[in-house]
């Protein structure tokens, strides 16, 4: 690009990140705008705009807003809804990262308001490397968002920007205490943002689908253990909230969820080698379709040595050299490069 100033849009939520993710941009030199999503129609949809247009005012950028609502029904709340009803455990965040904010808000930000860029608050690093866009860790490791981050595209990494990758948390803390910025003391923000507190996934899921009287079953020896009101209030590897008097600590091992039984076992029972990801997609070619990787299969476990084998029809296949526990369905099972922690890919738990 030229030396022009260039136009950064840079996704605004009234938060902390992204309030100081504007503020360093403005900084560097760029012209900045603020574009906010509006994901649902609620009280605190309405707070965030809100918040979103305050932060915007007090660094004297312009602010606009999208209706993105029917979208986040169609490709976060649906799909939501949908997977733990088939006994699956969902990551609305992935999806919504996809969709909403590189989806919508993205193609929003560079064709209709003709950014050259697209920012956020998220803690990742994007490098340049052998002819290719690559994410890496940033510089806060107890911020590992590249897990989130897995279904961007060349096409997307090479117009974002993340400016928080050189800071940890309490430093982007500071900066937003040091400029007096409206969102200096907003909390972190809620893993489902269409759950609204006091309420819980539980109760949103027992709302949706009802109460419906099934088994507990023991694993191993199919004995009955007891009674539950519904097998999507449960998630692999789950053990409180059970309620289930056993001798040793019961897990939710597997979720039959047309029969309506919850199996449940050992932590043990709950320590598989393989598994198995659909609907793959890979940050960048690659030259070889079977290699070793660390990989994780949720968002706050350790990264594990495995061997990935990519295959033609869009999926792989995972095998751990160490037995990993809670394989879910419906999480995501994403890769990194084993010498340097940059992703490489990911795709669905089946």
């Amino acid at each position: 690009m030229s030396m022009r100033r260039k136009r950064v849009a840079v996704a605004m939520s009234g938060g902390i990140d992204s309030s100081v993710t504007a503020l360093l941009l403005i900084q560097k030199g760029f012209d900045v705008i603020g574009i906010t999503g509006r994901m649902i129609n609620s009280n605190s949809a309405d707070t965030v705009c809100e918040n979103a247009k305050e932060v915007c005012k007090k660094l004297g950028i312009k602010h606009y807003e999208i209706d993105v609502t029917k979208k986040f029904k169609q490709n976060v709340i649906d799909y939501f809804e949908n997977s733990y009803a088939k006994g699956e455990t969902p990551n609305p965040c992935i999806m919504c990262n996809q969709f909403i904010k590189w989806g919508d808000i993205f193609n929003y930000s560079i064709n209709t308001l003709e950014a050259d860029v697209f920012a956020t608050g998220h803690y990742a690093n994007i490098k340049y490397d052998n002819g290719f866009f690559k994410l890496y860790p940033a510089k806060d490791e107890h911020k590992d968002q590249l897990y989130f981050l897995y279904r961007l595209n060349q096409k997307e990494l090479s117009r974002t920007l993340f400016p928080l990758h050189e800071y940890k948390k309490s430093e982007v803390k500071e900066i937003a205490e040091k400029y007096d910025l409206p969102s200096k003391s907003s909390k972190e923000s809620q893993d489902i943002c269409f759950i609204e507190k006091p309420n819980t996934t539980k109760k949103y899921l027992i709302n949706k689908f009802g109460t419906k009287k099934g088994d507990f079953i023991e694993i191993n020896t199919g004995k009955k253990l007891g009674e539950h009101s519904g097998s999507y209030q449960y998630t692999i590897g789950q053990r409180k909230g059970i309620g289930i008097a056993a001798s040793y600590p019961l897990y939710v091992i597997e979720i039959d969820s047309e029969k309506n039984i919850v199996y449940l076992g050992k932590n043990e029972d709950n320590l598989k080698t393989k598994l198995s990801i659909n609907n793959l997609n890979l940050s960048y070619p690659q030259k070889n379709n079977e290699f070793d990787a660390l990989v994780k299969i949720r968002y706050n476990m350790k990264a594990q040595k495995a061997r990935v084998l990519i295959k033609e029809d869009n999926t792989a296949n995972i095998i751990f050299y160490e037995p990993v526990s809670s394989v879910t369905k419906g999480q995501a099972g994403v890769f990194y490069d084993i010498y340097n922690g940059h992703l490489i890919g990911g795709g669905i738990v089946l």
